[in-house]
């Protein structure tokens, strides 16, 4: 009879024991779903975080100055040289620049074989601090130059991302851009607006003081 009754007794402990160790299985296996659901639910909201910045940045880069100049059929050359320069990715990003672009006969009005002289491979750097020196840093709309130009008694001094000087003034209604060897260039468009700052064309290419 005590037998019996130990028996029995191991029999219930046995099972309270294996019942207890599947309880405890069946909690880490419901903690274990619980932290993947978790996990996925995680890597979910990362990759659609990820696609929201990159569908915005490809909106911003559909709208950005270089854009903006790719799409004007009078800038094909201050595309080219961008691009020859490696400048065109940084009118693409972020930031807020203002570009006093040369037209397609502003480039043509250069000396005989200038350009194709800048373009070379070699000359990348005198290149990029001419096309630097059409480039200021800041968002300026029409109403903006204007009202400094004024301010300033008609002669703005600005200062471009080559680290030289221009002159902005007002004659006869238009924006006039004066460079640093003294020759004037005019405004001939209205501002274009763009995801990352603000395009003007003019009819001179801009020439700063160092030799290019």
């Amino acid at each position: 009879m005590k037998l019996r009754t130990i028996v029995m007794s191991l029999a219930v402990v046995t099972m309270l024991f294996a019942s207890c160790e599947d309880s405890k299985k069946k909690e880490a296996e419901a903690q274990a779903q619980a932290e993947q659901m978790r996990m996925e639910r995680e890597k979910d909201s990362l990759m659609k975080v990820e696609a929201d910045n990159q569908a915005k940045m490809a909106e911003m880069e559909a709208n950005s100055i270089a854009a903006k100049a790719m799409g004007n059929a009078d800038l094909s050359t201050l595309v080219s040289a961008l691009q020859a320069a490696d400048m065109a990715q940084t009118l693409k990003g972020e930031g807020e620049y203002t570009v006093f672009a040369p037209t397609n006969d502003a480039f043509a009005n250069l000396p005989k074989g200038k350009l194709d002289e800048l373009m070379k491979p070699e000359n990348k750097a005198k290149l990029q601090e001419l096309l630097k020196y059409h480039v200021v840093s800041g968002k300026w709309t029409s109403a903006d130059l204007m009202a400094k130009i004024k301010e300033a008694n008609n002669k703005f001094e600005v200062t471009t991302m080559d680290g030289e000087n221009i002159t902005l003034s007002e004659k006869n209604g238009k924006v006039m851009v004066k460079d640093a060897k003294g020759n004037n260039a005019s405004v001939t468009s209205d501002q274009m607006d763009a995801s990352n700052g603000v395009v003007y064309t003019v009819d001179k290419v801009l020439m700063p003081t160092t030799k290019i």
